[in-house]
């Protein structure tokens, strides 16, 4: 039995996807057709190009993305020599992960062409109404429930 007055338009998490979707489709689009790559090869790249040298679980929590998700998107981007391994010497269990001159030449270009998107997408929206989104979205993603 639905409960009668659940509107899945109005339901938070719905929305929230939604937005993303709609919102990230055009950016996808390049980081595909530039660089063959796929979402999760994109966050990996941008994590160790904004904060240096990282293991692969090191990136699994900060971007919250599964493991599978990320040791997948890792070994593409070792293909591609955009990203290189050096296994750590205080545990060898463990791999450092850090951008290769290529994969820095990538990323320079893609975060170029994302902040002229992100000014785009947040151009639809007031400025007021723009940093409130920010702010909200930065604390829905901190604070668990």
């Amino acid at each position: 039995m639905k409960p009668k007055d659940f509107d899945l338009n109005e339901f938070l998490p719905y929305l929230l996807n939604q937005a993303a979707e709609v919102s990230g489709r055009a950016f996808q689009r390049v980081y595909k057709d530039r660089y063959g790559m796929l979402r999760t090869e994109w966050r990996v790249l941008c994590h160790l190009g904004q904060f240096g040298p990282m293991t692969a679980h090191d990136i699994v929590r900060a971007a919250q993305s599964h493991k599978t998700k990320v040791s997948r998107a890792v070994a593409a981007l070792e293909h591609k020599r955009f990203v290189v391994r050096e296994t750590l010497q205080r545990d060898r269990r463990y791999a450092s992960l850090q951008l290769s001159p290529a994969g820095r030449r990538v990323y320079a270009d893609l975060t170029a062409i994302a902040q002229a998107y992100d000014a785009k997408v947040m151009a639809r929206l007031e400025p007021s109404a723009a940093a409130a989104l920010k702010d909200a979205l930065r604390q829905l993603a901190r604070e668990p429930i």
